[in-house]
């Protein structure tokens, strides 16, 4: 089989081992302000030093070490949770693969921007329609395999938004990616429509939908808030990981290296402390680093800085610590669609994916995930398209190195009439839709040129014809009575 093989390193296993060394002396010197009573008493009981008035936790190495080696070992046995499991922008692998270039690598939207550049080229805060048709064109998409949610209505209260977000995305797809969750109390109504989705709670828990995360805040800070979103998850079984975001030059050190040993630190930090709820816990790691951008301090989500230094902590966290990972990818800083977006997104996919990524999300944004946009939505699913024809590479069998064909076909003669060209040119051969080839004179005669106009015209098509109905009438009844139970709710009506 002629696929694309042959992994990009970013670091040696000398790099990483020194980075993970470094990382436990952080956790073990320096240590993190965890803000929660009970995460303190937790991780006091399973040996770490806890200074309870100022809220900083000590982790010995040797617990640390011992919440890897058991993540490891939970990789390699066999486990109740199988296949990949969609949070936020990747998924979560509760199983050991090879480290390779995953083929069929996932792409995934969401992120929550709370602004649309809308197909009059308005930018614009984002209504509940957005959501609704963003999701749809999403879940019509080929090469978008999860739907998170790709824009976040701001008309509906803040508190409110992760539990209505969430009802929105299963009444309009069935491609279900991961949730934002905000609160302890978000958790519990997400699980209850999860239930009624899977179909019971220990369906659920074998095949987990709309599962948050929690977030380390660098530098070396797990707020209040976080741990109980994490906590909560814990306690009812299902699978977690505390991401982490340091930005080098402001959270991190002005290095890439810095950062990265930084948020390595951060993240297993939280490892400990899922193990210290529930020794049987389903937990994993996660970084997601970058390097400010010191000329608008803004955190930068491309860019020929940070795409290494997302992939190796994609490497350090496959290879070194042995959790198939996936990443940030498909992102840009520019405000439009156009060339910047294209070299941006293209680069920010296919790197992360040649050094071992499962897969990259959340594909759709413009001006640094704070905005959706539904053309680029379109371009990024081209793209992603592209980029998995790239890396299928082609077969050499018998059959496609047709000598039988060549020989009928003979000197000077022509392929095009032949048989065997009808039979294998679609199989073999990529055909873009949105990506331009013809002369000048072809191109001046269309209607609809350039690549943005295709895509625009592309995203009305399917707002006009594609309406998914993945749930029944009683299953659509039943989530609007957990949505307007979570309205009643004196949490969000607060």
């Amino acid at each position: 089989m002629g696929r694309v093989s042959g992994l990009i390193r970013i670091l040696d296993h000398e790099e990483m081992e020194r980075i993970h060394c470094s990382a436990l002396t952080i956790l073990q010197d320096v240590g993190m302000r965890i803000e929660h009573q009970q995460a303190l008493h937790y991780l006091e009981s399973n040996g770490c030093t806890v200074d309870y008035e100022a809220q900083i936790v000590k982790f010995p190495a040797r617990v640390v070490e011992e919440a890897v080696e058991r993540m490891k070992a939970d990789h390699k046995r066999e486990r109740a949770i199988k296949g990949r499991i969609p949070m936020r922008y990747t998924t979560l692998c509760f199983s050991t693969m090879p480290r390779r270039i995953v083929h069929d690598f996932d792409v995934n939207t969401g992120g929550f921007p709370p602004f649309v550049l809308d197909l009059e080229g308005q930018r614009r805060p984002a209504t509940l329609q957005d959501v609704r048709n963003s999701i749809r064109l999403a879940d019509a998409l080929e090469n978008i395999d999860l739907v998170g949610l790709p824009c976040s209505a701001q008309e509906v209260p803040a508190r409110l938004r992760p539990v209505v977000m969430a009802a929105e995305l299963v009444k309009h797809t069935g491609k279900l990616g991961g949730i934002e969750a905000w609160s302890k109390k978000d958790v519990e109504y997400l699980t209850q429509i999860a239930t009624v989705i899977r179909g019971g709670e220990e369906e659920l828990r074998a095949n987990p939908i709309l599962i948050g995360y929690g977030e380390a805040k660098s530098p070396l800070c797990f707020d209040s808030n976080m741990v109980e979103v994490f906590m909560e998850y814990v306690k009812r079984g299902f699978p977690q990981s505390v991401d982490t975001m340091p930005a080098g030059g402001t959270t991190a050190p002005a290095t890439s290296a810095g950062t990265l040993t930084l948020g390595i630190a951060e993240t297993l930090g939280g490892l400990v402390l899922g193990y210290s709820i529930d020794e049987n816990a389903y937990v994993s790691i996660d970084v997601c680093p970058t390097l400010t951008d010191m000329s608008s301090m803004i955190y930068p989500y491309a860019g020929a800085d940070r795409i290494p230094l997302v992939a190796a902590g994609c490497q350090m966290i496959s290879e070194f610590y042995g959790r198939p990972s996936g990443c940030h990818g498909g992102k840009t800083e520019a405000c439009v669609p156009g060339v910047q977006a294209g070299v941006e997104k293209a680069l920010s996919i296919i790197f992360p994916i040649l050094a071992g990524a499962t897969g990259v999300g959340t594909l759709g944004h413009l001006e640094n995930a704070i905005t959706f946009s539904y053309v680029q939505l379109v371009i990024d699913d081209a793209i992603a398209g592209y980029i998995k024809r790239m890396l299928k590479g082609f077969e050499v069998t018998e059959e496609t190195i047709a000598l039988d064909v060549i020989k009928e076909v003979g000197i000077g003669g022509n392929f095009l009439t032949h048989q065997s060209t009808v039979r294998l040119f679609r199989r073999e051969f990529w055909l873009p839709e949105l990506f331009e080839r013809m002369t000048w004179q072809a191109w001046d005669r269309q209607e609809i040129k350039g690549l943005e106009e295709k895509a625009k015209w592309k995203v009305r098509h399917i707002l006009a014809e594609h309406h998914p109905q993945p749930l029944d009438r009683e299953t659509m009844k039943e989530i609007d009575r957990i949505v307007e139970s979570a309205q009643n709710d004196p949490f969000y009506r607060a």
